[in-house]
């Protein structure tokens, strides 16, 4: 953990303001059912089908029913190819387990990042001391596009809990800034990325405001999961929005009028052709229909279940 002697904000020095980035678009969560569960997506829309590298955004706070076991809750085994489901933990917890005999549980605070590569099939259920902790689950899944010369890699898997997160700390603790991959404000995340990609979470207390330098060819967006705050340039946005910025200033400036938590993220742009099909994000529709033959004919491997 880094805890600094100074607020987050005033990284920035005061004689060289920063020019922030301008808003492109704001995008209200709507609720969709995936699969007989209820969650919130603000980005595929009509308007903003991808946030290049970024191909969709989900939202999801629920409560685990007591009568139904773990082992049979949550997400049942599926599979991915060609792109790295990323999940982002803030309540409770997931027990995650794929094909290629990862298995580990996530708590609040951590993310479980994969690349899915040439193919996996994986599970996403509740951790057995679920009702322990609360009997809820909170969690943000990020789809990532994986770059066509990596689509066909070999998976992998990254757990990452909530004490091993590179975290930057305001003086008087109204700011924190966690960091998962890339770097912000110094602070360098220790899971890598197969393209540049920042991703980090900010936790803001009432009145609380900080400024982040973000690169200039990134894409960025911010996602507020509660609260409201206020971007400079631009004004008041509210829980369960996404913010999608042009790429005209260096960063973004944020003043919480509540209290709030924002998912923030920049990336590269890979500019390729995006082809999807349910779990799969490949190039071309060839490679998609490889991928369900590949599936179909257990080239993924299989997940058994105990």
């Amino acid at each position: 953990m880094i805890r600094l002697a100074y607020p987050v904000c005033s990284l920035l020095k005061k004689d060289n303001p920063m020019k922030t980035r301008s808003v492109s678009h704001l995008l209200y969560a709507n609720h969709v059912n995936m699969g007989g569960l209820l969650v919130r997506q603000p980005f595929p829309t009509q308007n903003v089908q991808q946030i290049d590298p970024f191909l969709l955004l989900h939202h999801a706070r629920m409560k685990v029913p007591e009568h139904v076991n773990p082992k049979h809750a949550g997400v049942d085994p599926h599979p991915h190819r060609g792109f790295s489901p990323v999940t982002f933990i803030f309540e409770g917890g997931v027990h995650h387990r794929d094909s290629r005999g990862n298995n580990a549980t996530v708590y609040a605070g951590g993310a479980q990042w994969m690349h899915a590569g040439m193919g996996v099939i994986h599970s996403e259920r509740p951790p057995v001391d679920y009702i322990e902790r609360g009997g809820y689950q909170e969690i943000i899944q990020l789809w990532i596009n994986s770059p066509a010369k990596n689509k066909m890699d070999q998976p992998s898997y990254f757990p990452l809990q909530a004490e091993d997160v590179p975290q930057l700390i305001s003086d008087n603790g109204n700011v924190v800034l966690r960091v998962f991959a890339g770097e912000l404000s110094g602070v360098k995340g220790s899971i890598p990325s197969l393209r540049p990609i920042n991703a980090a979470t900010l936790q803001m207390s009432e009145n609380s405001n900080t400024s982040i330098v973000l690169p200039q060819h990134h894409q960025a967006l911010i996602y507020v999961l509660n609260g409201k705050i206020s971007l400079d340039g631009y004004g008041l946005v509210e829980g369960h929005h996404a913010v999608y910025f042009k790429k005209d200033g260096e960063g973004i400036s944020i003043q919480a009028i509540e209290q709030t938590r924002i998912l923030v993220l920049s990336g590269q742009p890979l500019n390729e052709p995006v082809v999807t099909h349910g779990p799969c994000v490949m190039n071309t529709q060839t490679e998609i229909l490889e991928a369900m033959r590949d599936y179909q004919a257990g080239k993924m491997g299989m997940l058994i279940e105990d």
